[in-house]
């Protein structure tokens, strides 16, 4: 079955010396810094980054985040993060995917689940109309 990629945005960016461990290949924990490249644009776009929307009077608070490693990413590759809305109802979840540009083939997929807080830090049972809107376009 195929999932939804609402808004679908991608980053690119080469690997840097610092992201690499001894034997050359990006360590593991890089690659969740790689789908925050993608989400921030995909939420910049949509008017939801910290000094937007959200921040002022909404927050949002990862819950669930996840990835799997399909692929490797070394040293001077160029790669692509791709982030898209996959869920809006009771939170917003957010796809990834990270593509070795360089070997022409995936890396890493992934996911997070944001749940909505508001101004106050109370937990939110339904992602707000208002930040619907913003996702959807209207």
């Amino acid at each position: 079955m195929k999932r939804t990629r609402l808004r679908e945005v991608s980053v690119e960016h080469e690997v840097p010396f610092h992201d690499v461990d001894a034997l050359g290949v990006v360590w593991h924990g890089h690659y969740f810094k790689y789908f925050e490249l993608a989400r921030t644009k995909l939420l910049r776009e949509c008017a939801l980054d910290g000094g937007d929307l959200v921040g002022g009077r909404f927050q949002f608070l990862v819950v669930d985040a996840r990835c799997r490693h399909v692929g490797k990413l070394r040293y001077g590759d160029r790669f692509e993060s791709r982030a898209w809305f996959s869920e809006l109802h009771r939170r917003v979840g957010i796809g990834y995917e990270v593509w070795n540009l360089t070997l022409g083939r995936r890396a890493a997929r992934g996911h997070t689940a944001l749940a909505t807080l508001d101004r106050d830090g109370n937990l939110l049972f339904e992602v707000p109309e208002e930040i619907v809107r913003r996702i959807r376009g209207a």
